[in-house]
């Protein structure tokens, strides 16, 4: 095979530009929810954990590519990547593109990374490794469901693959469905059409579910055509906070026929918006999900969860507002647990303070979230353990993370997960960790709006979405944007964005 020397780089990020922290070159270092930033042969540790990158590598190596690794760095969603942090690492990756002289390049990306100088930093890579490379080497990219699909990003890729799960339980799967693609390029697919349109209204997250309709529907029907010379169709609902004008839903392909993909991609956006209303989310109120919960709780012998949504670190909360807590203390909760509750010093306290002490905590509320203020109290220490543990759920299964110091305080009939590093609660040994073993819970409040449910929902009793005060707004129209291209519909069926931002059509060229 003459081609067959590919470079893999990762650099994700799913930027809420509402979002009170920024993610710092050391938020990549440690990586947070992610793998810790590696290089070189190092990338060889995520080969097999779902993550693109690795289901990418294990495909390539099938066809018998040479990979020439260079850095693979993720961190938590959050607002802006500083600008010394996507320099210095987008800088490392151009820089091997020069050195390198790769045949193929391969790009683990989320697709909704906003930095301190630069609106667009998938599209802003994409173009410098271009000018780097020319335009005779192939590039390809995975992107994550929430990508916001730029212009720039579509004009300066090859291909463009992105997940088909929410939970992602389908990332190696779709960094394999890259690697196949790739092999479509080299074996002369180099002029392959592309067609992209982009939808008139924005989706709030939790209505992206697909283990829902009609996101369930969408893309058991998106799957299904990619046939008859349509190579890949993807459908990226976008990440709905994130202030500037390419942000929203997107739909796009690649094929030989181009008349047969224009006609695929235009059915598949009529069948989105045919649904319109169906992508709208029912939210409660705390107290309301709360009772709700208590009265499901009473009769069941499985947990009843309760997602909450406003406050999801994956989506850039800072996991630590507490009016749910609140929540179930006002209401009598008896046998609930909530985690994760990101307050190092509230766990450093604990750990000095041992086992069985009390110990007077202001926790969490640290956000500048308005409604929302630390929980002053005397709580007990359940719990302590050193915050390693290895992810067992489908989500990121086989992953090791590392959390801090991390401890169980008990107030009341709340038991409360408390860590040292912010991380999602996204699977069932989050709370383990702690101490707490959360099958055996009448209610559990998770800092999560759905990645949760591949883990959570089949222990299930079952599962509330509460709209608590947090920085990651649930329903997009919520926001105060400035920036979206006029007319945008801000929720499914609601109204549309009238400011000063420069109109753009709905066909993406």
């Amino acid at each position: 095979m003459s081609h067959e020397r590919v470079l893999v780089a990762g650099f994700q990020h799913e930027t809420n530009t509402f979002a009170p922290t920024r993610a710092t070159y050391e938020s990549f270092v440690r990586g947070e929810a992610f793998p810790a930033m590696v290089r070189g042969a190092h990338l060889a540790s995520l080969r097999e954990m779902n993550l693109p990158a690795g289901g990418f590598m294990r495909e390539a190596e099938r066809a018998g590519y040479t990979l020439l690794p260079v850095i693979w760095a993720g961190a938590s969603p959050s607002a802006h990547v500083t600008e010394d942090a996507y320099e210095r690492i987008a800088g490392e990756i151009v820089a091997a593109c020069r050195v390198h002289r790769a045949d193929g390049i391969y790009l683990d990306l989320h697709g909704a990374m906003v930095a301190g100088h630069l609106d667009d930093g998938e599209g802003e890579l994409l173009e410098r490794i271009r000018a780097v490379v020319g335009p005779d080497v192939p590039v390809v990219a995975s992107l994550d469901l929430h990508a916001n699909i730029t212009q720039r990003m579509l004009n300066h890729a090859d291909a463009l693959v992105a997940y088909r799960t929410y939970p992602h339980v389908d990332m190696a799967r779709t960094g394999a469905r890259a690697a196949h693609l790739l092999t479509r390029l080299f074996n002369g697919g180099r002029h392959l059409h592309r067609v992209a349109k982009r939808l008139p209204f924005l989706i709030p997250i939790n209505g992206m579910c697909t283990l829902l309709e009609p996101a369930l529907g969408v893309y058991r029907r998106l799957a299904a055509l990619e046939q008859d010379g349509i190579v890949s169709v993807s459908f990226a609902p976008g990440f709905p906070a994130a202030d500037f004008p390419e942000c929203g839903p997107v739909v796009w392909g690649y094929a030989d026929d181009p008349d047969a993909l224009s006609a695929a991609v235009d059915a598949l956006c009529e069948a989105i918006v045919e649904q319109e209303s169906a992508w709208e989310v029912p939210f409660l109120m705390p107290d309301e999900a709360v009772r709700e919960a208590m009265r499901l709780s009473a009769a069941a012998d499985r947990p009843v969860v309760i997602a909450d949504t406003q406050d999801n670190p994956g989506a850039g909360g800072d996991s630590n507002t507490m009016e749910m807590v609140r929540a179930l203390l006002r209401n009598g909760a008896q046998r609930a647990a909530v985690g994760l509750i990101w307050d190092a010093a509230a766990a450093a306290q604990a750990h000095r303070a041992g086992v069985g002490a009390r110990i007077e905590v202001a926790l969490g509320g640290t956000s500048g979230v308005p409604g929302d203020s630390p929980l002053s109290g005397s709580f007990e220490v359940v719990a302590v353990s050193a915050g390693r543990c290895r992810l067992d759920g489908p989500m990121m299964h086989g992953m090791e993370v590392d959390l801090g110091r991390v401890a169980c305080l008990r107030i009341d009939g709340v038991l409360i997960a408390v860590s040292s590093v912010k991380s999602q609660m996204l699977d069932r040994n989050l709370y383990r960790v702690a101490g707490i073993e959360p099958e055996a819970m009448g209610i559990l409040v998770n800092k999560s709006s759905v990645h949760f449910r591949a883990d959570f929902e089949p222990v299930a009793h079952a599962v509330l979405v509460a709209q608590a005060p947090g920085p990651m707004i649930a329903d997009p129209a919520d926001l105060p944007w400035t920036r979206l291209p006029r007319g945008l519909r801000l929720r499914p069926m609601g109204p549309a964005f009238e400011g000063r931002a420069q109109d753009q059509s709905d066909c993406i060229r």
